[in-house]
């Protein structure tokens, strides 16, 4: 299975940064894995949130392949304990070609993400900036992958 992380903007802060690369390369020990960043819409001071939103939908669909079984991260998404979520990652190494996940803007995603989107995941309750979810989610798709192996990263 392939898999895809997708996030809005560059990531800035370098110790962040730091942290998100370390997981890459450790994640990519598992399974084959691509960071991929788009670029944020300039000028957006003209536009309203929702306006914003579609145009950084138009630009995450056009990253999406038909068969992609498409994850967003999303305040209302269903939330996993650590081995809870690897275990649903274990399904879909068994039944997904590629698997994508999603990270989106300021304001969130617009209708036709949501609507192409299979499923929601929520990393917490809590808000977390951006940048941080992105760390965040790629330790966390690492300690799925080591649980998943019987390896000793994680503990109960």
């Amino acid at each position: 299975m392939k898999t895809l992380l997708i996030v809005m903007g560059k990531t800035t802060d370098k110790h962040f940064i730091a942290g998100i690369e370390d997981y890459i390369g450790r994640i990519k020990h598992y399974l084959p894995f691509q960071f991929v960043i788009i670029s944020e819409i300039k000028d957006t001071r003209n536009l309203s949130e929702d306006q914003q939103k579609v145009q950084e939908g138009e630009l995450i669909l056009k990253h999406l392949q038909v068969s992609d079984t498409v994850v967003l991260l999303d305040e209302h998404g269903a939330e996993y304990r650590s081995v809870e979520y690897a275990k649903w990652l274990q399904k879909k190494m068994n039944t997904v070609k590629r698997l994508v996940f999603i990270i989106g803007g300021a304001y969130g995603f617009s209708q036709p993400v949501y609507q192409r989107a299979n499923e929601l995941i929520s990393l917490s309750k809590m808000t977390f900036s951006h940048q941080m979810v992105r760390l965040i989610f790629v330790e966390q798709l690492y300690r799925a992958c080591t649980i998943i192996k019987g390896e000793p990263y994680h503990h109960e």
